[in-house]
C-alpha cells in the first residue's frame, strides 16, 4: 500500500459511521487543498447505461457543475469514466481539451467555471458493470492544478471510495440512497415513475427526462421535482427501437 493510501485509509476511517459521508468527504477536501476550488463527488451508478448522480457538491461553482453533466450527460466526469483516466483540463476555452463535451464547456464558462479536473475511482475488470466514482475539482480561473493538489483530492477519492465499500447495504439502490444530496434523490424518483409509468428501462427513462428538460430549457432537477411532487405527467413514451441512453 502506498503512502497515498494510507492517507486514504486514514481519512475513510475518519468518516465510517459519520451522516451524510459524501458531503462531509467534500468539505474536508475543499480544506485541505492548498488552492481554492469547488468540490464534486459523483457516483455513476451503472457505467453502462451513464446513470450518475451527485452525492457531494462543495463551494460556489460545484452544484452548477455536478448539475450540468447530470442533465446534459456529458463533461469531465464522463469522460473521466468511460476512459477510465484522469481528466485534467487547466482550461475550458482550449477546444482540443473539451472536445468530448463542449455543451458543457460553453454552459459552465455561463457559470464561471472556468478550469475542472475530474478523477476517477474504478475498481474490478469490468467498470461497465459497478459503480464507479469520480471526484471533479471546479475553478473560477484557468491554470493548470499542481501536483499537491492532485494529491489531496486522489487521497479524498480513494476515502470516499473506501466508505462506499464499507457501506452495509444489501443492494444498489439502497447503496446509492444512502449518499443522495436530496436534490439527486428527486431526479432518482423521476426516474423510477417514468420507467414504471411508460415500462421503460431506467436508463431510456433517464435519456427522456433529460430530452425534455433540454426541449423546455428547464433544469433537470425542476423538472424532476415537478415529475415527483406536483404529478406532473405530459412525458409521452418514445418512440419503438429507442436505446437506452
Amino acid at each position: 500500500m502506498t503512502a497515498v493510501r494510507r492517507e486514504a485509509v486514514i481519512l475513510a476511517a475518519h468518516y465510517t459511521g459519520h451522516a451524510e459521508p459524501g458531503l462531509r468527504i467534500g468539505q474536508a477536501c475543499r480544506r485541505a487543498l492548498h488552492s481554492a476550488y469547488s468540490v464534486g463527488l459523483t457516483l455513476a451508478v451503472d457505467a453502462a447505461l451513464a446513470q450518475r448522480v451527485s452525492l457531494c457538491a462543495v463551494g460556489p461553482l460545484a452544484r452548477k457543475g455536478e448539475e450540468l453533466q447530470i442533465s446534459l450527460g456529458e463533461g469531465p466526469c464522463v469522460q473521466a469514466l468511460s476512459q477510465r483516466a484522469q481528466v485534467l483540463v487547466a482550461d475550458l476555452d482550449d477546444p482540443a481539451a473539451t472536445q468530448h463535451w463542449p455543451v458543457f464547456a460553453q454552459q459552465a464558462k455561463a457559470h464561471y467555471i472556468r478550469a475542472a479536473y475530474a478523477l476517477p475511482v474504478l475498481n474490478g475488470a469490468d467498470p461497465a458493470r459497478q459503480a464507479g466514482l469520480v471526484l471533479t475539482l471546479y475553478r473560477h480561473r484557468p491554470g493548470p492544478i499542481s501536483d499537491a493538489d492532485l494529491q489531496v483530492a486522489q487521497d479524498h477519492a480513494d476515502a470516499a471510495d473506501l466508505l462506499l465499500l464499507a457501506t452495509p447495504v444489501p443492494t444498489e439502490d439502497e447503496l446509492v440512497h444512502a449518499w443522495l444530496l436530496p436534490a439527486d434523490s428527486v431526479v432518482h424518483q423521476a426516474i423510477g415513475m417514468i420507467s414504471y409509468r411508460h415500462s421503460l428501462t431506467t436508463g431510456q427513462a433517464l435519456a427522456l427526462l433529460r430530452a425534455h428538460a433540454h426541449t423546455q430549457a428547464t433544469p433537470l432537477i425542476g423538472l424532476a421535482r415537478a415529475i415527483v411532487d406536483d404529478h406532473v405527467t405530459f412525458l409521452d413514451p418514445p418512440a419503438s427501437g429507442t436505446g437506452e441512453s
